[in-house]
């Protein structure tokens, strides 16, 4: 079993610290994703959604656990997959970087299946998802 990787990338004429707000608020995945519901778990250490903080999104039947791992103002979203799907080892991070007055979003995650032979089948819509995110937030940040 081999590591998978999914990198997405959009460009948004929105400025880095717009797109870091969204990420950051867990409340508006619904309105720029899949994700159809959020909910916080836990809250973080030194604030609502900081680090340490559990963030509980819902698309269809999958409810889908993350924990912020840690940020860098305008700039990075780091996370990691608590439970939901069907991944090991799941690191998400989403790199901002300044562009001409918008913003290059870079979103990359990794994770070892959990069951062998089952990667490729997880791959495949995960990249999807991955995919669609970052392209819904570029469209969104772009509108405010």
């Amino acid at each position: 079993m081999g590591r998978y990787v999914i990198e997405q990338e959009a460009r948004t004429s929105a400025e880095p610290a717009t797109v870091y707000r969204l990420l950051r608020d867990g409340s508006t995945w619904p309105d720029w994703s899949l994700i159809e519901a959020f909910e916080l778990e836990n809250a973080g250490d030194d604030q609502p959604e900081g680090v340490g903080a559990v963030r509980v999104f819902v698309n269809g039947r999958i409810r889908g656990r993350d924990q912020v791992t840690g940020y860098e103002q305008d700039r990075q979203f780091r996370y990691i997959h608590l439970g939901g799907l069907p991944v090991r080892n799941y690191e998400g991070q989403v790199d901002l970087a300044p562009d001409n007055g918008g913003t290059i979003i870079t979103w990359r995650v990794t994770f070892d299946a959990k069951y062998f032979g089952t990667g490729m089948f997880i791959h495949r819509p995960l990249t999807q998802f991955i995919g669609e995110a970052t392209q819904g937030l570029a469209k969104y940040a772009a509108t405010l």
